[in-house]
């Protein structure tokens, strides 16, 4: 009687492992998915989901953006400084590493829980900028001025999603981002010349205008010299996630 009670733990563990198995090798574990929402940003991007077990799966995706105008500007920039970058384009790219862990039928379907490491690079072409001085004998002066440089940032984050099967074959699928957040640090370094000489005042107030562009999520750090300015991001990197992915599992 004790070895049969020492022995059923052993089977009810090896059936359970069989069954395991055997719910593994009937499932499609792999999902090759797109962003579709993130196309209205110029975002091509690509992910690719193995699920490992019913309720764990890591998705790893990348994204670029071809150089082109800066999505949203007027949402974070006064329609006046939007005047001034009217030339700027940037181009970008994020890699993205996201273990999932599912709660509801697993096997990379139902709700998820997904902590997240995301990488993202951005850069800008040679833009042109202009600034108001106010000089000394009351008239005001526009200084133009170029621009450009680029952008690297690192950060972690969490979302919450759900993914269904949309076909009988269960070889179509939906993924809906239903929120993310990210959070961490990144460092930039932008210069701004011009063909003038700048005075000390003509310094001074190009300072002020950088400064008062106020760019959210962002934390810069601006110097002046005689030949224009410098711009150095170091400090906080944020962004949020929400969107609906097509896929095709197999």
């Amino acid at each position: 009687m004790k070895k049969a009670a020492l022995l059923l733990p052993y089977f009810l563990f090896s059936a359970v492992s069989a069954q395991e198995i055997e719910n593994n090798s009937s499932e499609k574990m792999n999902i090759v998915k797109t962003n579709v929402t993130a196309y209205a940003f110029r975002n091509i991007n690509l992910s690719y989901e193995r699920a490992f077990t019913q309720w764990f799966s890591l998705n790893i995706g990348f994204g670029t953006m071809p150089e082109g105008k800066v999505p949203f500007i007027n949402a974070f920039l006064k329609d006046e400084d939007e005047k001034r970058f009217q030339n700027l384009r940037v181009k970008a790219t994020n890699f993205t590493v996201e273990p999932r862990f599912y709660i509801g039928k697993g096997y990379g379907k139902g709700f998820y829980f997904a902590p997240y490491y995301r990488y993202s690079d951005l850069s800008s072409n040679t833009f042109d900028f202009y600034y108001d001085y106010n000089g000394p004998d009351g008239n005001t002066y526009q200084i133009p001025l170029k621009g450009g440089g680029s952008a690297k940032g690192n950060s972690g984050g969490l979302m919450v999603g759900v993914q269904f099967f949309l076909t009988r074959s269960q070889n179509l699928v939906l993924d809906f981002w239903i929120a993310g957040a990210h959070y961490g640090g990144g460092k930039g370094d932008f210069s701004m010349t011009s063909d003038y000489v700048l005075t000390p005042d003509m310094q001074a107030q190009l300072k002020k205008e950088i400064e008062n562009l106020d760019i959210p999520f962002v934390k810069y750090t601006v110097e002046t010299n005689a030949n224009g300015a410098r711009i150095k991001v170091d400090g906080p990197w944020a962004g949020f996630r929400s969107g609906l992915s097509l896929g095709y599992r197999f």
